[in-house]
């Protein structure tokens, strides 16, 4: 089972910032988007780490392997960076899931977007779920997109013309082991469950003014 992570503090730029660890009792099986642990495959931890709003560094998987090196953790994992203060966490729980979510919402944009423009400044959305049943590989995927799915529902729901941020990441894990559930869907048992989850935690973060939720 994913419990709850600790809470711990580094130094990053002469800034003191905070970041999230899940640290796991045995191996479990992760999808993700995230620059480092992205794709399918056994997880023994979770990072989500929060960077300073100057961070201009264009090594981030170096970069998040050294946060995981300064916390001990070894194996495959999943790192995530956010310019979120990822200590205001959003916990919620539906059915058994569990889900966690750092709502940066400073740059909305559209995912259909004409192509051009200024790079956006950061602000990201970063979803760390738990299903206690084994998924299928394609129920992985769907449950991945279950996810962003109700991730932008809830920004339509804030009022902004939206589907997310362009940093978005997600991180779903499951057992390794144990009968497969076949379907990810927000009609099937557990994609049901995330989708309320994401929708609740995204609803609930986006909330707060995004000056109050960065570093």
């Amino acid at each position: 089972m994913l419990g709850e992570p600790e809470l711990g503090r580094r130094c990053e730029g002469g800034v003191d910032v905070p970041l999230l660890v899940w640290r796991l009792p045995a191996p479990v099986l992760a999808i993700s988007s995230a620059v480092v642990g992205g794709g399918l495959g056994e997880c023994r931890w979770v990072v989500n780490a929060t960077v300073p709003m100057s961070y201009d560094r264009d090594d981030p998987a170096d970069h998040l392997g050294e946060i995981a090196g300064g916390l001990g953790l070894d194996g495959p994992g999943v790192g995530l960076l956010t310019g979120v203060d990822v200590a205001d966490v959003v916990r919620t729980n539906d059915g058994g899931v569990r889900l966690w979510a750092t709502v940066g919402l400073g740059t909305p944009i559209q995912a259909a977007a004409p192509p051009g423009g200024a790079p956006e400044p950061v602000g990201t959305v970063n979803v760390v779920a738990w299903v206690p049943q084994r998924l299928s590989a394609g129920a992985l995927v769907n449950a991945v997109a279950t996810i962003a799915e109700a991730k932008t529902q809830a920004i339509r729901d804030l009022g902004l013309a939206a589907t997310g941020t362009a940093t978005d990441a997600a991180c779903l894990v499951c057992p390794l082991d144990g009968p497969e559930a076949a379907y990810g869907g927000p009609r099937s048992d557990w994609g049901a469950r995330l989708a309320r989850a994401a929708y609740a935690a995204v609803r609930r973060g986006g909330s707060v003014p995004w000056p109050d939720r960065q570093r």
